[in-house]
């Protein structure tokens, strides 16, 4: 394989001269410019890039871990870090852990070996000490509120936004409200259901196991808890839910089932996603785009701690 030695024994000129060209130096005559590229393409010589990124320390790669790359809020907030990282010449490693610690720790551990240059953790599942372990080796960004000082990360205040959609369906008259989650465990919905339990104790509302309907994430998951509702005697006369897929399916499936919304039961999702629009949906808007910009800028900057709280807006519609 033709090294950089070659060209310059190839060309007549130094190794020096080799690199400056190579590297688009301006100070090189144009004669050797000349020389060298003629040597450069007679050899069909391509500059080692592993070799480049150890030379500067960097690899220009930034590690982003995703439970789901085909769900609408995390393919936003995809989105918001991809164009960051195409401003800034960077390329994204994507890791989709589907919720497995094993994935985030190959994750961790490429930070560690440095494959990668920084790692954004969109939404985990280890626990918070073995991801501070790796913290030493560059780099991570949270997309949660952070526990402790010494990590960046940009997130929502699901406790605040949460206990804000709660007291929307209590000031206009329900006092039945449940809501829809995808899974209990983790920061947010532990801060989720934190709100709920603090909004019922303050208000004398009964707390009901039943208005809580746990596994949704996806349009379909809509249905179930609709059919869930369908069998009860005293079924919540509104609903928080977890995403706009999911308030979506409820109101389809409302629709077909003869359940009237706002009247029978009223919603407000999350996300302000499109589909919202279309169907009238009240929804907590949450600025994705916006949030994956910063974690991304985040992530570059080696020397900086950061933490950001997103603003959430409640967009009021026709389903409250």
């Amino acid at each position: 394989m033709t090294n950089i030695r070659d060209i310059a024994k190839m060309a007549k000129v130094s190794v020096t001269t080799v690199s400056r060209v190579l590297n688009q130096h301006p100070y090189v005559s144009k004669e050797k410019r000349e020389a060298v590229l003629n040597a450069v393409k007679i050899s069909n010589y391509h500059k080692n890039i592993n070799a480049v990124h150890l030379s500067m320390g960097k690899t220009f790669l930034i590690g982003v871990v995703l439970p789901y790359s085909d769900h609408p809020y995390f393919g936003m907030l995809l989105k918001g870090i991809a164009n960051q990282a195409l401003e800034n010449n960077y390329k994204l490693v994507l890791i989709q852990t589907s919720y497995q610690k094993s994935m985030e720790k190959e994750a961790l551990i490429m930070l560690e070996q440095k494959q990668i240059d920084g790692l954004i953790i969109c939404s985990r599942i280890s626990e918070w000490d073995t991801i501070k372990a790796y913290l030493v080796h560059g780099p991570i960004v949270l997309a949660e509120k952070p526990s402790e000082k010494q990590i960046s990360a940009t997130y929502i205040d699901h406790y605040q936004s949460f206990y804000q959609a709660i007291d929307y369906l209590f000031v206009n008259g329900h006092r039945q409200i449940g809501y829809c989650i995808n899974r209990k465990t983790g920061v947010s919905s532990e801060q989720r259901e934190r709100a709920y339990q603090t909004f019922l104790d303050r208000n004398a509302l009964l707390y009901n196991s039943a208005y809580i309907f746990e596994g949704c994430l996806n349009f379909e998951d809509g249905e179930k808890v609709v059919q869930q509702i369908k069998t009860m005697k005293n079924p919540p006369s509104a609903l928080v839910v977890t995403n706009d897929q999911v308030a979506a399916g409820i109101v389809i499936c409302c629709q077909n089932e003869g359940i009237m919304v706002p009247e029978d039961l009223a919603i407000i999702g999350f996300d302000n996603q499109p589909i919202a629009k279309y169907l009238g949906i009240t929804t907590m808007e949450i600025p994705l785009l916006d949030m994956g910009r910063n974690l991304f800028l985040q992530a570059i900057d080696m020397n900086a701690i950061s933490q950001q709280k997103v603003a959430v807006y409640l967009i009021e519609r026709s389903t409250v």
